[in-house]
């Protein structure tokens, strides 16, 4: 080879060199150039908004801690003029009380409207039968002092008449005792098992003929007792707006006069509960007289009942009577009535009177009474859960230990 073709071959070889060395140099600057403008715009889209937000959270949370922090030092207090410690306690007492008062309050509202809604509801269900309305005043005309309920069965026709001819005013003085006194008194029954049966057709033939039975949408039977003192409860709430719904049982002796001027003292109680009260034991073997087949509720065997008014005779205020016709669907039922009735106010708010007038006996110890001056409510015979035999003897019960007719047209509520 020659010496030019020599350096012709250098030349061009050293020309490829810089040109190659040139093109890796500036890739090695465009791949760093591409990798910070890279960088920089992802710090554009992300860093940026999330700075904010947290700018933003700091700022909404320095301000409740400042609050908080103003409101619990002891300076701030200072200067807005409460005390620390001896402000706080008489503004906690304080706070106790009203809160205290709210809740009775409430409570009284509450059942205030249990009762507008239990007589909306009694309307619509149409729970007071045909028979009866023909025999009442339009609902909501008037306030009554009482409705007396006297519990009764088929059988007890004779019952009924000695009850008419002593201590029950008739005709035309009964309804003076609705319209001037305020007392209603019905006697009151459901139906046979058999609808439009020969008893069914007895118990119409009666009232058509006196007017003074409540016929209730209830089945009768002895152990169906409970149900029918719902089934009460509820009917005379919707026909009567009365401060007490009394009931009693037939085979007693009630002096009327007196028990008004009884419940007349706790008229101003929103929800009382009147009667003879005791706590009787719980029986558990079967076959006995008022046997518990749910005694094992009540604990132990030999237990005995919370306190409840005795069946004779008790008296509920207008409250706790909307209270039972509002919830006479869950309301449990015992096989004792008066059991049952004592447990619908368990755990509510209900003032217990223990009246002993509510449950003297009969000659001669309401005898003494009256004489004494301490004439008797009602009276029946412990033994009998009664009279005994009182078809025969209330007659005489009532002249020995009734009030005396005048007392009653005397009387004013």
């Amino acid at each position: 080879m020659s010496a030019k073709s020599r350096l012709i071959d250098q030349g061009s070889g050293s020309g490829w060199g810089s040109r190659s060395v040139v093109s890796q140099r500036w890739m090695i600057f465009l791949c760093i150039g591409s990798f910070c403008s890279g960088m920089f715009f992802t710090n554009r889209m992300w860093v940026a908004p999330v700075s904010k937000s947290l700018a933003r959270t700091t700022a909404v949370e320095g301000e409740k801690l400042k609050l908080v922090s103003e409101g619990c030092e002891p300076k701030s207090l200072h200067k807005k003029g409460i005390p620390h410690e001896s402000k706080g306690v008489v503004e906690d007492a304080n706070t106790d009380q009203t809160i205290h008062t709210l809740d009775k309050k409430i409570s009284e509202l509450e059942i205030e409207l249990l009762a507008a809604r239990a007589a909306h509801d009694s309307i619509l269900e149409g729970s007071p039968s045909s028979d009866s309305l023909s025999n009442l005043e339009t609902p909501g005309k008037r306030r009554y002092l009482m409705v007396v309920g006297i519990n009764t069965a088929f059988s007890s026709r004779k019952r009924r008449d000695s009850v008419r001819v002593s201590w029950m005013p008739q005709g035309e003085k009964r309804q003076k005792l609705e319209n001037e006194k305020g007392i209603v008194i019905r006697f009151v029954i459901g139906h046979s098992t058999i609808t439009g049966g020969i008893l069914d057709k007895a118990i119409d033939a009666e009232n058509k003929r006196h007017g003074d039975i409540l016929r209730l949408e209830h089945i009768e039977g002895y152990l169906e007792l409970s149900a029918k003192t719902k089934s009460y409860f509820a009917t005379a709430v919707s026909l009567w707006d009365a401060d007490f719904y009394v009931k009693v049982d037939d085979d007693v002796h009630v002096n009327i006069a007196t028990l008004g001027h009884t419940l007349i003292r706790h008229r101003k109680k929103p929800r009382v509960y009147i009667g003879c009260m005791k706590s009787g034991p719980v029986l558990a073997q079967k076959g006995v007289k008022y046997h518990e087949p749910e005694y094992w509720k009540f604990g132990e065997v030999g237990n005995k009942y919370f306190r409840h008014a005795t069946g004779q005779l008790y008296a509920i205020s207008k409250d706790l009577a909307s209270y039972v016709s509002l919830n006479k669907h869950i309301l449990h039922k015992y096989v004792n009535e008066d059991v049952s009735l004592g447990s619908w106010f368990i755990g509510l708010d209900v003032e217990h009177v223990d009246d002993r007038r509510l449950c003297c006996g009969t000659p001669p110890d309401c005898e003494w009474k009256a004489q004494a001056g301490n004439i008797c409510v009602a009276s029946f015979d412990w033994a009998c859960s009664g009279i005994c035999r009182s078809v025969d003897r209330i007659k005489e019960v009532h002249r020995r230990c009734g009030e005396g007719e005048n007392a009653l047209w005397n009387a004013t509520f």
